[in-house]
């Protein structure tokens, strides 16, 4: 059976929501965010142009679903890999820096969504609420890095969150993707993005402190 007629069969089972959310997102593997219109998604999906509006009210309406459904699936993973900061917050730190770049690798269709579709958090509550969640396990962790350190040295924690998302998503969006956008790297992702971090830190003032 194709993959358009287990779309079908899903639809007349009463998933058309599911059937577009996944057409899409095999659309976004193939052609890009902007590589494709609402009623191609529809005609992947195997319905008519006009059904998917029983649900969304325009391409961008679905796009904010998906990259919505990829932020609570990316919260999941980086709050499973940080664990409260268990057995120690530095070693826990690193382990959200890969299960950063682990999500764009294995889900490169959601990651194109939350991040390439232009469509920003602020679209709805719904999308503003999962990226916050996302951003807020970062922060949170750098928080509990941060106070390893004494009072007068700890760094702001937005400000720290801040530098080390943007090191993490550079090195995911150029080296770590699992898609046609992946440039080459004569090293793995992750060590690149380890050394990037263990450099950042040790400007902090964070060194071997044992965290």
């Amino acid at each position: 059976m194709s993959w358009q007629g287990r779309r079908r069969d899903g639809y007349h089972h009463g998933n058309l929501r599911e059937a577009l959310v996944a057409a899409a997102l095999e659309l976004m593997e193939e052609k890009g965010p902007s590589g494709f219109t609402f009623a191609e998604a529809a005609r992947a999906a195997g319905v008519s142009a006009a059904a998917p509006y029983r649900h969304y009210s325009s391409r961008d309406d679905l796009m904010a679903e998906v990259a919505r459904r990829g932020f609570e699936r990316f919260t999941h993973q980086l709050a499973q890999a940080w664990d409260d900061g268990q057995p120690r917050p530095l070693e826990a730190f690193y382990r959200v820096g890969q299960a950063y770049l682990t999500f764009a690798r294995k889900e490169p269709a959601y990651y194109t969504a939350m991040f390439e579709a232009q469509i920003p958090p602020s679209y709805n509550r719904e999308l503003q609420q999962a990226a916050d969640a996302a951003f807020g396990v970062l922060r949170d962790s750098c928080q509990a890095l941060a106070a390893t350190l004494p009072a007068d040295r700890r760094p702001p924690s937005l400000m720290m969150s801040l530098h080390i998302w943007s090191l993490a998503h550079g090195i995911a969006s150029l080296f770590g993707r699992g898609d046609k956008a992946r440039r080459s790297l004569p090293m793995a992702p992750e060590d690149l993005l380890e050394a990037g971090v263990l450099v950042y830190l040790q400007g902090l003032g964070f060194g071997d402190t044992g965290t």
